[in-house]
């Protein structure tokens, strides 16, 4: 296992309920293997979400300074952040042109990825009428059933090709089960694309995501378009994490409390003390990010934090801005008011923690709350 991103020296504002530790040179360490296992494709990134969380003002600059030339948001509000941390980049919307929004995309010298012909046709509009030529990308579905031109819609943008004044930078799809190295979706879904790469021949070509990656040599294309490996999820659920962990996060304890035998801690009263019990409170919960459902009862065991080097459960539910947890293991004030548990690292993994929220590494990473005081090392 990799060792974790440590937090760097910094000075804890004591109105912070807590330090998350952002490592940048881990994020663009993760980019440069995922460009290694890309070539001869070009490596781009996926920043949306503000960089899945992580920060899209300090993550792009970063990964930009190491080589990274194309990268994709979701939102024309993330394009102008990404356009203003890499000022000559190519930046693609994920979610296309919405309605009358041309003149904002020019202006930021982003290109829209198509995925509608009445969207299309909105565009061209644009470019006539404005004369840009900055072109577009164009998303054709080949089995996601979500955004994308259906493949006789694509099909039908032949002659358009064909003619050589076609307006179209960037041809995409999307997989739908990249994780999993045997669905039959895969193949069905690479199938289908290496038929669309064809038919847009000339034209830069992307399938795979970070999983894709792994998939073999047939997933590439011209450019893959990695996101949550570079910021330390698992892109290889079936075997070992090859990225280095991005995120530390830790947490003040602000109270411990000694409770006796058969008392019961938190909402629901669903967890009782077996023994007498220490407990240290917290200062997070849900509202920052640290989802209710990896709480436990008296039948079920929830997650564990790690404080003074021990790994520590929580007990009872998880509360919107307090967490208790069962420091009872640990030696005598091993543990006190105004230290830190860490909640990601030393150990315990985005993945790791994705398993007890009962969701996926993406979504703990994005749910991380803005009450943290933030950290970067790096970059």
């Amino acid at each position: 296992m990799t060792e974790p991103a440590s937090t760097p020296a910094v000075e804890l504002d004591p109105t912070a309920i807590g330090l998350l530790t952002i490592d940048l040179d881990a994020i663009t360490a993760n980019w440069r293997k995922l460009e290694k296992a890309s070539v001869p494709a070009e490596c781009g990134a996926a920043v949306k979400a503000d960089a899945y969380g992580c920060g899209i003002d300090r993550v792009v600059p970063a990964l930009a300074k190491a080589g990274c030339k194309t990268f994709f948001v979701a939102t024309i509000d993330e394009a102008r952040a990404a356009r203003a941390g890499a000022p000559d980049a190519a930046i693609y919307v994920l979610n296309g042109l919405s309605p009358n929004s041309g003149d904002a995309l020019a202006a930021i010298k982003a290109q829209p990825v198509i995925s509608d012909l009445n969207e299309l046709a909105e565009w061209d509009i644009f470019c006539r009428r404005t004369g840009w030529t900055g072109g577009a990308g164009v998303h054709v579905d080949t089995g996601m059933s979500r955004l994308g031109l259906s493949l006789d819609e694509a099909q039908s943008l032949a002659p358009r090709i064909t003619s050589g004044n076609h307006g179209f930078t960037l041809v995409i799809s999307h997989l739908a089960c990249a994780e999993q190295l045997q669905n039959p979706m895969n193949p069905k879904q690479v199938g289908a694309f290496r038929e669309v790469s064809h038919l847009f021949s000339g034209i830069t070509s992307s399938l795979a995501n970070s999983s894709g990656i792994y998939l073999g040599p047939s997933y590439l294309f011209d450019m893959v378009r990695p996101g949550a490996a570079i910021y330390g999820v698992n892109p290889t659920p079936e075997a070992a994490n090859p990225m280095l962990p991005v995120i530390d996060l830790k947490a003040r304890i602000i109270q411990t409390r000694d409770v006796s035998r058969g008392d019961t801690v938190g909402y629901g009263a669903t967890w009782t003390a077996r023994r007498p019990t220490r407990l240290a409170i917290i200062g997070t919960g849900y509202a920052d990010g640290y989802f209710r459902a990896a709480g436990s009862n008296d039948g079920t065991r929830g997650a564990e934090v790690v404080i003074a080097g021990q790994r520590c459960p929580v007990a009872g539910r998880i509360s919107m801005d307090l967490i208790a947890i069962d420091i009872t293991d640990l030696p005598a004030n091993a543990a006190r008011r105004g230290h830190m548990a860490t909640l990601i690292g030393e150990g315990l993994t985005v993945n790791d923690l994705a398993h007890h929220f009962g969701t996926i590494a993406y979504e703990v990473l994005t749910s991380l709350g803005r009450r943290y005081q933030r950290a970067y090392k790096g970059g």
